[in-house]
Protein backbone atom coordinates (compact mmCIF):
# COMPACT_ATOMS: atom_id res chain seq x y z
CA UNK A 1 0.00 0.00 0.00
CA UNK A 2 1.46 3.40 -1.06
CA UNK A 3 0.96 6.74 0.57
CA UNK A 4 -0.81 8.06 -2.98
CA UNK A 5 -3.21 4.77 -2.51
CA UNK A 6 -4.13 6.80 0.45
CA UNK A 7 -5.31 9.39 -1.31
CA UNK A 8 -1.73 11.85 -0.01
CA UNK A 9 -0.83 13.55 -2.96
CA UNK A 10 2.85 14.75 -3.66
CA UNK A 11 1.96 18.60 -3.42
CA UNK A 12 0.09 17.95 0.02
CA UNK A 13 3.47 15.85 1.26
CA UNK A 14 5.53 18.94 0.13
CA UNK A 15 3.39 21.32 1.79
CA UNK A 16 3.99 18.86 4.89
CA UNK A 17 7.72 18.70 4.84
CA UNK A 18 7.70 22.56 4.49
CA UNK A 19 5.71 22.99 7.33
CA UNK A 20 7.68 21.61 9.35
CA UNK A 21 10.96 22.75 7.53
CA UNK A 22 9.91 26.22 8.55
CA UNK A 23 8.51 25.07 12.18
CA UNK A 24 12.37 23.76 13.17
CA UNK A 25 13.61 27.11 11.63
CA UNK A 26 11.11 28.78 13.93
CA UNK A 27 12.67 26.71 16.65
CA UNK A 28 16.64 27.17 15.93
CA UNK A 29 15.88 31.26 15.36
CA UNK A 30 14.04 31.37 18.80
CA UNK A 31 16.72 29.64 20.65
CA UNK A 32 19.47 31.91 18.56
CA UNK A 33 17.73 34.96 19.46
CA UNK A 34 17.40 34.20 23.15
CA UNK A 35 20.23 33.14 23.62
CA UNK A 36 21.86 36.28 21.88
CA UNK A 37 19.66 37.62 24.70
CA UNK A 38 20.54 36.02 27.79
CA UNK A 39 24.27 36.97 26.31
CA UNK A 40 23.59 40.75 25.90
CA UNK A 41 21.67 40.68 29.37
CA UNK A 42 24.87 39.15 31.05
CA UNK A 43 27.37 41.37 29.42
CA UNK A 44 24.90 44.58 30.58
CA UNK A 45 25.16 43.42 33.95
CA UNK A 46 28.76 42.94 33.89
CA UNK A 47 29.38 46.37 32.43
CA UNK A 48 26.56 47.62 34.59
CA UNK A 49 28.15 46.33 37.82
CA UNK A 50 31.48 48.05 37.27
CA UNK A 51 29.72 51.65 36.35
CA UNK A 52 27.78 51.18 39.69
CA UNK A 53 30.69 49.80 41.62
CA UNK A 54 32.70 52.87 40.56
CA UNK A 55 30.19 55.39 41.62
CA UNK A 56 29.63 53.76 45.02
CA UNK A 57 33.42 53.67 45.35
CA UNK A 58 33.98 57.31 44.55
CA UNK A 59 31.36 58.26 46.46
CA UNK A 60 32.80 56.74 49.18
CA UNK A 61 36.22 57.67 48.53
CA UNK A 62 35.46 61.75 47.60
CA UNK A 63 32.22 62.13 49.16
CA UNK A 64 31.27 64.33 46.94
CA UNK A 65 27.88 64.82 45.01
CA UNK A 66 28.81 63.39 41.46
CA UNK A 67 25.64 63.42 40.34
CA UNK A 68 25.65 65.67 37.52
CA UNK A 69 28.88 63.85 36.34
CA UNK A 70 27.28 60.52 35.67
CA UNK A 71 25.86 61.29 32.32
CA UNK A 72 26.08 57.66 31.29
CA UNK A 73 24.73 56.48 34.82
CA UNK A 74 21.52 58.80 34.43
CA UNK A 75 20.95 57.51 31.26
CA UNK A 76 20.77 53.71 32.04
CA UNK A 77 17.86 54.55 34.96
CA UNK A 78 15.83 54.85 31.85
CA UNK A 79 15.97 50.68 32.49
CA UNK A 80 13.75 48.97 35.12
CA UNK A 81 16.90 46.37 35.08
CA UNK A 82 19.56 48.91 35.64
CA UNK A 83 17.53 50.32 38.42
CA UNK A 84 17.34 46.79 39.92
CA UNK A 85 20.24 45.98 40.04
CA UNK A 86 21.54 49.43 41.27
CA UNK A 87 19.09 49.45 43.50
CA UNK A 88 20.64 45.88 45.13
CA UNK A 89 24.02 46.70 44.47
CA UNK A 90 23.45 49.50 47.30
CA UNK A 91 22.15 47.41 49.40
CA UNK A 92 24.55 45.00 49.23
CA UNK A 93 27.44 47.80 49.73
CA UNK A 94 25.62 49.37 52.50
CA UNK A 95 25.87 46.00 54.75
CA UNK A 96 29.71 45.80 53.81
CA UNK A 97 30.56 49.05 55.48
CA UNK A 98 30.05 51.36 58.53
CA UNK A 99 29.65 55.10 59.43
CA UNK A 100 30.22 57.28 56.77
CA UNK A 101 30.42 55.02 54.00
CA UNK A 102 26.90 54.04 54.75
CA UNK A 103 25.57 57.16 54.92
CA UNK A 104 27.41 58.44 51.33
CA UNK A 105 25.53 54.64 50.00
CA UNK A 106 22.09 56.17 51.33
CA UNK A 107 22.93 59.42 49.90
CA UNK A 108 23.24 57.94 46.42
CA UNK A 109 19.82 55.52 46.99
CA UNK A 110 18.13 59.07 47.63
CA UNK A 111 20.36 61.30 44.96
CA UNK A 112 19.04 58.43 42.03
CA UNK A 113 14.89 58.85 43.99
CA UNK A 114 15.41 54.71 43.99
CA UNK A 115 13.14 54.80 47.58
CA UNK A 116 10.61 54.50 45.09
CA UNK A 117 11.42 51.39 43.26
CA UNK A 118 11.43 49.53 46.47
CA UNK A 119 8.05 50.85 47.76
CA UNK A 120 6.72 49.50 44.82
CA UNK A 121 7.67 46.08 45.42
CA UNK A 122 5.86 46.08 48.57
CA UNK A 123 2.82 46.18 46.28
CA UNK A 124 3.97 43.13 44.19
CA UNK A 125 2.09 39.89 44.69
CA UNK A 126 4.98 37.63 44.77
CA UNK A 127 6.70 36.66 48.58
CA UNK A 128 10.14 37.00 47.30
CA UNK A 129 9.34 40.84 45.78
CA UNK A 130 7.82 41.90 48.71
CA UNK A 131 10.21 40.61 51.11
CA UNK A 132 13.00 42.26 49.05
CA UNK A 133 11.50 45.34 49.03
CA UNK A 134 11.25 45.31 52.83
CA UNK A 135 15.04 44.38 53.03
CA UNK A 136 15.39 47.71 50.75
CA UNK A 137 13.54 50.08 52.17
CA UNK A 138 15.26 48.62 56.48
CA UNK A 139 18.70 49.19 55.25
CA UNK A 140 18.50 52.48 53.65
CA UNK A 141 16.77 53.27 56.83
CA UNK A 142 13.34 54.81 54.93
CA UNK A 143 11.65 55.31 58.53
CA UNK A 144 8.72 57.02 56.24
CA UNK A 145 7.90 53.59 54.72
CA UNK A 146 7.29 51.85 58.67
CA UNK A 147 3.64 51.56 58.63
CA UNK A 148 3.50 49.70 55.47
CA UNK A 149 6.02 47.33 56.43
CA UNK A 150 4.31 46.82 59.81
CA UNK A 151 0.94 45.76 57.81
CA UNK A 152 3.06 42.25 56.37
CA UNK A 153 3.93 41.03 59.86
CA UNK A 154 0.60 39.06 59.51
CA UNK A 155 1.62 38.17 55.80
CA UNK A 156 1.33 34.02 55.04
CA UNK A 157 4.07 34.29 53.64
CA UNK A 158 7.46 33.46 56.11
CA UNK A 159 9.49 35.20 53.78
CA UNK A 160 7.56 38.23 54.05
CA UNK A 161 6.68 38.15 57.62
CA UNK A 162 10.10 37.34 58.92
CA UNK A 163 11.93 40.92 57.00
CA UNK A 164 8.90 42.68 58.58
CA UNK A 165 9.98 41.83 61.93
CA UNK A 166 13.50 42.17 61.45
CA UNK A 167 12.18 45.18 59.83
CA UNK A 168 10.38 45.99 63.27
CA UNK A 169 13.36 46.06 65.69
CA UNK A 170 15.74 47.82 62.94
CA UNK A 171 14.01 50.76 63.37
CA UNK A 172 12.15 51.04 66.90
CA UNK A 173 14.61 48.55 69.12
CA UNK A 174 12.93 46.23 71.86
CA UNK A 175 9.91 48.39 70.87
CA UNK A 176 9.93 46.15 67.79
CA UNK A 177 9.00 42.85 69.33
CA UNK A 178 5.35 44.21 70.10
CA UNK A 179 4.33 41.19 67.27
CA UNK A 180 5.30 38.87 69.72
CA UNK A 181 2.22 39.92 71.95
CA UNK A 182 -0.26 37.75 69.36
CA UNK A 183 2.15 35.83 66.55
CA UNK A 184 0.88 32.92 65.37
CA UNK A 185 3.74 31.60 63.53
CA UNK A 186 6.92 29.65 64.93
CA UNK A 187 9.65 31.93 64.69
CA UNK A 188 12.70 30.07 63.33
CA UNK A 189 16.11 29.42 64.67
CA UNK A 190 17.79 31.77 62.16
CA UNK A 191 15.32 34.39 62.83
CA UNK A 192 15.67 34.61 66.27
CA UNK A 193 19.40 35.04 66.25
CA UNK A 194 18.82 37.21 63.44
CA UNK A 195 16.33 39.48 66.11
CA UNK A 196 18.53 39.19 68.84
CA UNK A 197 22.00 40.24 66.66
CA UNK A 198 20.17 43.31 65.71
CA UNK A 199 18.87 44.15 69.66
CA UNK A 200 21.68 46.31 71.64
CA UNK A 201 19.55 47.21 74.32
CA UNK A 202 16.26 46.80 76.36
CA UNK A 203 13.26 48.81 77.28
CA UNK A 204 12.01 50.36 80.83
CA UNK A 205 9.28 48.42 80.47
CA UNK A 206 11.22 44.84 79.22
CA UNK A 207 10.68 42.81 82.00
CA UNK A 208 6.60 43.49 82.05
CA UNK A 209 6.73 42.23 78.36
CA UNK A 210 8.92 39.46 78.86
CA UNK A 211 7.10 37.93 81.58
CA UNK A 212 4.01 37.84 79.36
CA UNK A 213 5.97 36.44 76.39
CA UNK A 214 7.26 33.92 78.75
CA UNK A 215 3.27 32.32 79.15
CA UNK A 216 2.87 32.49 75.18
CA UNK A 217 1.09 29.32 73.86
CA UNK A 218 3.93 29.73 71.00
CA UNK A 219 6.65 27.38 72.50
CA UNK A 220 9.21 29.45 69.83
CA UNK A 221 8.09 32.57 71.70
CA UNK A 222 9.01 31.43 74.80
CA UNK A 223 12.32 30.30 73.82
CA UNK A 224 13.20 33.32 72.17
CA UNK A 225 12.28 35.04 75.31
CA UNK A 226 15.02 32.93 77.26
CA UNK A 227 17.31 33.76 74.91
CA UNK A 228 16.72 37.87 75.20
CA UNK A 229 16.87 36.89 79.07
CA UNK A 230 19.82 35.30 78.78
CA UNK A 231 21.53 38.09 76.31
CA UNK A 232 20.09 41.09 78.70
CA UNK A 233 21.04 39.12 82.19
CA UNK A 234 17.18 40.08 83.12
CA UNK A 235 17.83 38.57 86.60
CA UNK A 236 14.42 39.76 88.47
CA UNK A 237 12.65 37.04 86.05
CA UNK A 238 15.08 34.19 87.49
CA UNK A 239 11.62 32.65 89.23
CA UNK A 240 9.41 31.93 86.41
CA UNK A 241 12.35 31.25 84.38
CA UNK A 242 13.00 28.10 86.75
CA UNK A 243 8.50 27.10 86.86
CA UNK A 244 9.07 26.76 83.20
CA UNK A 245 11.51 23.38 83.77
CA UNK A 246 7.83 21.92 83.78
CA UNK A 247 7.37 23.52 80.46
CA UNK A 248 5.40 20.49 77.99
CA UNK A 249 7.66 21.15 75.46
CA UNK A 250 11.48 20.08 75.92
CA UNK A 251 12.86 22.41 73.72
CA UNK A 252 11.55 24.98 75.99
CA UNK A 253 13.17 23.21 78.98
CA UNK A 254 16.64 22.70 77.38
CA UNK A 255 16.47 26.41 76.56
CA UNK A 256 15.45 27.23 80.36
CA UNK A 257 18.25 25.15 81.28
CA UNK A 258 20.88 27.29 79.51
CA UNK A 259 18.89 30.36 81.06
CA UNK A 260 18.92 29.43 84.63
CA UNK A 261 22.74 28.87 84.12
CA UNK A 262 23.24 32.60 82.57
CA UNK A 263 20.86 34.04 85.03
CA UNK A 264 22.83 31.75 88.07
CA UNK A 265 22.41 32.72 91.72
CA UNK A 266 23.07 30.72 95.13
CA UNK A 267 19.54 28.58 94.22
CA UNK A 268 20.61 27.29 90.63
CA UNK A 269 22.27 23.92 91.06
CA UNK A 270 20.06 22.78 93.97
CA UNK A 271 16.94 23.87 91.27
CA UNK A 272 19.10 21.72 88.63
CA UNK A 273 19.65 18.78 90.55
CA UNK A 274 16.27 18.99 92.31
CA UNK A 275 14.48 18.59 88.74
CA UNK A 276 16.55 16.24 87.23
CA UNK A 277 15.04 13.03 88.12
CA UNK A 278 11.83 14.09 86.26
CA UNK A 279 13.05 15.15 83.19
CA UNK A 280 13.56 13.39 80.03
CA UNK A 281 17.13 12.03 78.95
CA UNK A 282 17.67 15.28 76.44
CA UNK A 283 17.09 17.62 79.37
CA UNK A 284 18.68 15.47 82.20
CA UNK A 285 21.67 15.84 80.05
CA UNK A 286 21.70 19.55 79.26
CA UNK A 287 21.55 19.79 83.28
CA UNK A 288 24.63 17.61 83.56
CA UNK A 289 26.49 20.40 81.07
CA UNK A 290 25.36 22.96 83.32
CA UNK A 291 26.32 21.77 86.02
CA UNK A 292 29.69 20.61 84.58
CA UNK A 293 29.75 24.48 83.50
CA UNK A 294 28.69 25.98 86.93
CA UNK A 295 31.69 24.22 88.52
CA UNK A 296 30.15 23.50 92.17
CA UNK A 297 31.44 21.14 94.41
CA UNK A 298 28.05 20.62 95.91
CA UNK A 299 27.20 18.73 92.35
CA UNK A 300 29.95 16.11 93.54
CA UNK A 301 27.88 13.86 95.10
CA UNK A 302 24.88 14.45 92.33
CA UNK A 303 27.68 13.25 89.40
CA UNK A 304 29.27 10.19 91.43
CA UNK A 305 25.14 8.52 91.97
CA UNK A 306 24.62 9.53 87.92
CA UNK A 307 27.82 7.35 87.16
CA UNK A 308 26.52 4.68 89.00
CA UNK A 309 22.73 3.91 88.73
CA UNK A 310 21.68 6.15 85.84
CA UNK A 311 20.26 3.66 83.45
CA UNK A 312 21.94 5.63 80.31
CA UNK A 313 25.35 5.50 79.13
CA UNK A 314 24.99 9.21 77.68
CA UNK A 315 24.53 10.10 81.27
CA UNK A 316 27.05 7.95 82.76
CA UNK A 317 29.48 9.26 80.80
CA UNK A 318 28.83 12.90 80.77
CA UNK A 319 28.92 12.15 84.84
CA UNK A 320 32.70 10.60 84.85
CA UNK A 321 33.70 13.67 82.81
CA UNK A 322 31.86 16.44 85.11
CA UNK A 323 33.56 14.43 87.82
CA UNK A 324 36.90 15.05 86.37
CA UNK A 325 36.78 18.36 85.72
CA UNK A 326 36.00 19.21 89.34
CA UNK A 327 38.84 17.23 90.75
CA UNK A 328 37.71 14.18 91.53
CA UNK A 329 40.31 12.31 89.45
CA UNK A 330 41.45 10.54 92.59
CA UNK A 331 38.05 8.84 93.10
CA UNK A 332 37.57 7.88 89.26
CA UNK A 333 40.82 5.81 89.39
CA UNK A 334 40.24 4.22 92.70
CA UNK A 335 36.85 2.81 90.87
CA UNK A 336 39.02 1.29 88.08
CA UNK A 337 41.37 -0.03 90.37
CA UNK A 338 38.46 -1.60 92.31
CA UNK A 339 37.70 -5.10 91.78
CA UNK A 340 33.72 -4.50 93.16
CA UNK A 341 33.42 -2.11 89.95
CA UNK A 342 31.05 -2.98 87.39
CA UNK A 343 32.92 -3.46 84.19
CA UNK A 344 30.73 -0.64 82.26
CA UNK A 345 31.56 1.48 84.85
CA UNK A 346 35.00 1.39 84.44
CA UNK A 347 34.83 0.97 80.52
CA UNK A 348 33.15 4.89 80.67
CA UNK A 349 35.60 5.97 83.01
CA UNK A 350 38.58 4.99 80.84
CA UNK A 351 36.69 6.57 77.76
CA UNK A 352 36.16 10.05 79.72
CA UNK A 353 39.74 9.83 81.49
CA UNK A 354 41.08 9.61 77.49
CA UNK A 355 38.67 12.25 76.35
CA UNK A 356 39.75 14.54 79.36
CA UNK A 357 43.81 13.81 78.75
CA UNK A 358 43.02 14.13 74.90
Amino acid sequence: MTLFSLGISVHELFLTFLVIFLLVLLLIAAVVFYSFYQYKELTNIHEWSDLIDEKVSDSIVYGEDLKNKDRGLNDLLRFSSFRNLFLQKLVDSEKKFSGGAQLEIRKIFDDYDLKKDAFRRLHQKKPYLIAGGIQELTTMQVTEALSEIEAFLIHPSPQVYQEAQYAMVTFKGFEGLHFLDSHPYKISEWQQLRLLRSLSSITSDAEAMMKDWLESPNDSIVIFTLRLLKKFQVLALYDQVHTLLNHSSENVRIQVVHTMLALENTFTVDHLIAAFPSQPEEVQLEILHALHKAKDARSSVFFKEQLHSHSATTIKLAAAESLYTLGEEKYLMDQLENPDSEQDIKLIIKHALQLKIC
